[in-house]
């Protein structure tokens, strides 16, 4: 499961894994907690959707630049570096790199799903045919997904994940 590491942002973690137990009450539900609650899980979501777009290179004086790919090239979000034509093209956007975002909400939302006090929050009295779901089906997502990232890897280098020294 040491994949899964790799698909979600390590920001997007740190700040749901912080700020959850406050915005649930520890899983004492009222309204604006549920409300907050449900921001924080969608904003998250999406921030791992966004960042499975992110990628980064070194320029040629060394420094590490990100960008955001696009469907020719990579837009350097601080416009300090330009890419070499030659290399541009390695850093469009493809198929996968949907699927893979698409998947890494999947896995955060497994991850949500782990988290005690937002189960507790959003089902404070499941039904035994729902906390089996509700068990079981985080377990079978990061099952699927670190499989499909196993064969499916990466070569993107996104925004909080290292760039080896080339």
């Amino acid at each position: 499961m040491t994949h899964l590491a790799n698909l979600l942002s390590p920001g997007t973690v740190l700040v749901f894994q912080l700020l959850s137990p406050i915005f649930t009450s520890q899983g004492d539900c009222d309204y604006v907690g549920l409300l907050m609650t449900a921001v924080l899980v969608f904003l998250c979501g999406l921030s791992c959707f966004v960042s499975s777009f992110t990628d980064s290179f070194r320029n040629k004086d060394g420094n590490v630049c990100y960008g955001l790919d696009t469907l020719k090239s990579l837009w350097v979000t601080d416009g300090s570096a330009t890419l070499p034509p030659e290399s541009a093209a390695k850093y469009k956007l493809r198929f996968i790199d949907f699927v893979r975002a698409c998947l890494s909400v999947l896995v955060f939302a497994a991850m949500a799903l782990f988290d005690e006090n937002v189960v507790s929050f959003l089902y404070p009295t499941p039904s035994s045919h729902a906390r089996e779901i509700l068990t079981a089906l985080p377990v079978g997502i990061e099952v699927l997904g670190s499989m499909l990232f196993v064969v499916f890897p990466t070569t993107r280098h996104g925004i909080g994940f290292p760039l080896s020294a080339n």
